[in-house]
C-alpha cells in the first residue's frame, strides 16, 4: 500500500511538472513596436514566437511622413521593447516615445553602422545622413545584432534564442551579398547607371559599384529644383541610361514624367524604405532585396 502511495505521489509531481512546463510555454509572447515594415519583419527573424511584433508605419508607408496617433502612443506605451532605425530616419519616434511616457528598452537598430554622408544641391545646405543603412545587407548584420541584444535586455531568458536567431539571420544576409555582388559584377561598370525617384539606394550602389541618379533628395517629400530635373534628363540622354524605376512608397508622377521627357520607360517598382503588403514579391527583408537587386540588373544591362 505504501508502495503504491508513493507511486501515486510521484506521478502527481511529474503531472504537476508538466503543467506548470506547459503554462510556461503558453506564456504570452514579448509586445515590441518596431517604427517601419522592414525593421518590423527583421524583429520577427530575431524574435521568433518569442515576440508579437506591432508596425507604426506598415507595408508600403512612408515613414519619413508618418503622423503618429494617440493609438499608436498607447501601442508603444504597452511595448517592452521599441525598434527604431535611428539615423534620424524617424524623427517623431523619439517624440511619440516621450509623450508616451515609454519607460521599455529602446532599440537602435543602425547603432555601429558607418552613416553615409549625402550631397545636396549646390547652395541648398550642408550634407544629410542617408538613415537608408539597410539597404547594405552587411549592415543588417549589425541591425540583427542591435536588436537581439536590445530583445535580450527585455528578455534576459531569451537571450541565447535572439543571439542564435541573429547568427543564422547573419548567415544568409552575407550569403545573399555574395550572390548579388556576383549577379552586378557581371556587368559592365559602364553600364551600372540607374535613375530612381528618390535617393534611397545609396548604400546598396556604394556597395554594389552603381551610380545613383535621383530627381529627389533624401526625403519623399522634397522638392527638386527645375534645374537639376533638366539637367538630369540631359545626362539620361547623353550617357543613354535606361534603368529608370519609381518606388513603391513614392508619387510616380515626377519619375513618369521625367521618363517621358528623356524619351524611356519605367522599370519596375523597387521597395525602398517599406516592404510589399503581405504575400507580395517584396514581404520580407531577403525578398525584397532580391527583387531589388534582380529588377535593376535587368535595367542596367538595358543601358
Amino acid at each position: 500500500m505504501k508502495r503504491n502511495t508513493l507511486k501515486l505521489f510521484a506521478l502527481s509531481a511529474l503531472t504537476a511538472g508538466g503543467w506548470f512546463t506547459t503554462q510556461a510555454n503558453a506564456a504570452e509572447p514579448m509586445p515590441v513596436v518596431a517604427s517601419f515594415s522592414i525593421l518590423g519583419d527583421l524583429v520577427k527573424v530575431v524574435g521568433g514566437e518569442r515576440v508579437k511584433v506591432t508596425l507604426l508605419a506598415g507595408p508600403n508607408a512612408d515613414a519619413h511622413e508618418f503622423a503618429p496617433s494617440p493609438a499608436d502612443a498607447k501601442t508603444v506605451l504597452g511595448a517592452r521593447a521599441f525598434v527604431v532605425n535611428g539615423l534620424s530616419f524617424e524623427p517623431w519616434a523619439q517624440k511619440l516615445a516621450k509623450s508616451a511616457g515609454y519607460q521599455g528598452e529602446t532599440v537602435v537598430a543602425s547603432k555601429g553602422v558607418k552613416p553615409r554622408q549625402m550631397a545636396t544641391e549646390p547652395g541648398h545646405g550642408h550634407a544629410e545622413t542617408d538613415p537608408h543603412a539597410w539597404q547594405n545587407p552587411l549592415n543588417v548584420v549589425q541591425y540583427v545584432a542591435n536588436i537581439a541584444a536590445g530583445l535580450a535586455k527585455a528578455d534576459p531568458s531569451g537571450a541565447a534564442t535572439y543571439q542564435a536567431n541573429a547568427a543564422a539571420y547573419a548567415k544568409q544576409l552575407q550569403d545573399f551579398d555574395a550572390q548579388a555582388k556576383a549577379q552586378l559584377d557581371a556587368i559592365a561598370p559602364t553600364q551600372r547607371k540607374v535613375i530612381t525617384s528618390h535617393d534611397a539606394f545609396g548604400y546598396l550602389a556604394a556597395r554594389y559599384g552603381i551610380t545613383m541618379l535621383a530627381p529627389e533628395g533624401v526625403n519623399t517629400d522634397s522638392e527638386p529644383s527645375a534645374k537639376h530635373v533638366a539637367e538630369l534628363i540631359r545626362q539620361i540622354k547623353r550617357e543613354k541610361i535606361k534603368a529608370v524605376f519609381v518606388e513603391n512608397m513614392s508619387n510616380p508622377k515626377l519619375i513618369t514624367q521625367l521618363s517621358q521627357d528623356a524619351g524611356v520607360s519605367v522599370g519596375a517598382t523597387l521597395y525602398s524604405d517599406a516592404l510589399s503588403a503581405p504575400g507580395g514579391v517584396a514581404d520580407t527583408y531577403l525578398k525584397m532585396m532580391h527583387h531589388n537587386v534582380t529588377q535593376l540588373a535587368a535595367g542596367m544591362r538595358k543601358n
